[in-house]
């Protein structure tokens, strides 16, 4: 969705005052789940999302969506280990785009199992097959405190953090070494964790706007078709490493989370968004639910409150 900047107050109050906005529009390719969303210099956006072998979508105006093969079309064999079958289902891509360069983390692993991993992966031209394997990141296995899926790469002028987690402990952060893509060490920090509906909080992502770094997470049930309950939380900081708390000052360590989008209308269970500034704004991608499938969602968010309202 791309609205003229003279139309974004009238969208956000139309926003507000319907409660949730739904999708912007988008034509094409748009089947989707756990989409991530970056933009060459050329002015191309692609998306990668969760499939055996990570699928990839283009587009030229981030409304028209094109498939365009996987980043793994052979598979992915380094991942067989965590996912449990020969070119398995490879979980929620993250995508940044940097100095000319895709990097890209993703995760292995199959539900409910802490057997899980982390990988890291970088093109030049983000084209399917072109993608080089840059190895293990971090990984988990049962008894561990947290769940190694879900990455987010953040990166704030030299420093790179990496937030990752799913149920469990919740969602914690760590370190990376921007050289290498990898751990600079062995710590890592709580970032966001849940006490309730079995803990259900994943799908982190950090994301700076003016003085505050925002924390987005998927709160409840993933995957499920209609029956999903999946719904976008949100805490701020003025640290990227932790002390987010929400809209009514409870910290996100502590269960507390502002409902940013949930279902509504035959928008069932939006969530494993992603975020990144475009030319037109602060976009957020989604995937959620209809009775025909698994699909992309693409709003705006408006700050201008301090906190993100989608419209």
């Amino acid at each position: 969705m791309r609205l003229p900047l003279t139309l974004f107050s009238a969208a956000i109050f139309s926003a507000v005052a319907n409660g949730y906005p739904n999708p912007g529009v988008v034509t094409g390719d748009t089947a989707v789940a756990d989409p991530t969303m970056c933009k060459d210099d050329a002015g191309t956006y692609f998306i990668f999302s969760t499939a055996p072998g990570i699928q990839i979508l283009t587009s030229t105006d981030r409304t028209a969506w094109t498939y365009a093969g996987l980043v793994w079309p052979d598979g992915a064999s380094w991942t067989d280990a965590y996912t449990g079958t020969t070119n398995g289902n490879l979980w929620a891509p993250d995508c940044t785009y940097l100095d000319g360069q895709f990097y890209l983390y993703y995760a292995a692993s199959s539900f409910g199992s802490q057997n899980s991993a982390i990988f890291f992966a970088k093109s030049t031209t983000g084209a399917s097959g072109s993608f080089t394997n840059e190895g293990l990141v971090t990984s988990t296995v049962t008894g561990d405190t947290y769940n190694a899926i879900d990455p987010n790469l953040l990166v704030a002028g030299s420093t790179w953090y990496l937030s990752l987690g799913s149920f469990w402990d919740g969602i914690v952060g760590e370190a990376l070494s921007s050289s290498t893509g990898k751990p600079s060490g062995s710590s890592v920090n709580s970032l966001a964790e849940r006490f309730v509906n079995s803990g259900a909080i994943e799908a982190s992502v950090i994301f700076q706007f003016g003085d505050f770094y925002y924390l987005f997470s998927s709160w409840d049930i993933c995957c499920d078709g209609t029956s999903s309950t999946y719904n976008i939380r949100v805490g701020r900081s003025s640290t990227f490493n932790g002390g987010f708390v929400d809209a009514d000052g409870v910290a996100l360590t502590d269960g507390g989370g502002t409902l940013v989008l949930e279902s509504h209308g035959d928008i069932i269970g939006p969530g494993g968004q992603d975020i990144m500034t475009d030319v037109d704004g602060v976009v957020i991608v989604y995937h959620y639910y209809t009775s025909t499938g698994t699909w992309l969602g693409i709003n705006l968010l408006d700050f201008s409150t301090g906190w993100p309202v989608a419209f």
